[in-house]
């Protein structure tokens, strides 16, 4: 397992004024609280990491409460960003120096969430406000959904309808220039129960970087994350 301290030295600059944003008042309220309960974690809006160019976005649900939001980095801290990160290790997306390479992270819902479950308001207020303009980034071709709250979100920022866009794991559908993906979350609750396996995930990963999707690979289970 690779510690996330060796990928504390790179993050991304945060954007000033997603920092700033309280547009969602619970998470707002939220995020005060943590921040009085432990003062020297990130406790704000997370923006994304790695290249802007970069040809795949990856979107989580929402910082982690020990991971993004105590670093301050999209899937870093806590055991989904271990479990991910490794991942991106092998498949060669993250150099000897912590840095991602042709990969960006970020998250549907830029705040903490109390119980890690956003709601659909906020959802809908943060896709608006950064995720839209995320999916604009020049150069990229591929997005990788991780779960069903990250996928419905992609789906709204681009407005194409879920029932023709399905979330299971492995699913893909294309949109304009874009290949959308889709994967199960890489919770624990997923990861050590059997729903997802690193071979699973590694597929849809692969399938992502190349811009194309094979039925193949597809379980058409779906589920909740």
């Amino acid at each position: 397992m690779h510690s996330w301290r060796r990928f504390e030295l790179w993050r991304c600059t945060p954007v000033s004024h997603l920092k700033d944003c309280r547009r969602c008042l619970r998470l707002t309220h939220h995020l005060d609280e943590i921040r009085a309960e432990h003062p020297d974690w990130y406790n704000a809006p997370v923006p994304a990491t790695g290249p802007e160019d970069a040809a795949l976005l990856i979107v989580g649900l929402a910082p982690g409460k020990r991971g993004a939001n105590r670093t301050g980095v999209p899937f870093l801290g806590d055991p989904s960003s271990n479990w991910l990160r490794d991942r991106l290790v092998d498949a060669g997306l993250i150099d000897n120096k912590g840095r991602l390479q042709g990969v960006r992270i970020t998250n549907a819902v830029k705040c903490l969430p109390p119980h890690n479950r956003p709601r659909s308001a906020e959802i809908r207020t943060c896709t608006d406000a950064w995720l839209t303009d995320e999916l604009k980034a020049p150069g990229l071709r591929s997005v990788l959904c991780l779960g069903a709250v990250a996928h419905r979100a992609v789906c709204q920022a681009l407005g194409i309808r879920q029932k023709d866009h399905r979330f299971y794991h492995g699913a893909s559908h294309p949109h304009a220039s874009l290949m959308l993906h889709s994967s199960f979350h890489p919770s624990p609750l997923n990861t050590q129960t059997g729903r997802l396996s690193a071979a699973e995930f590694d597929a849809v990963l692969r399938h992502s970087l190349a811009g194309d999707g094979d039925p193949s690979n597809q379980i058409t289970q779906e589920a909740p994350s």
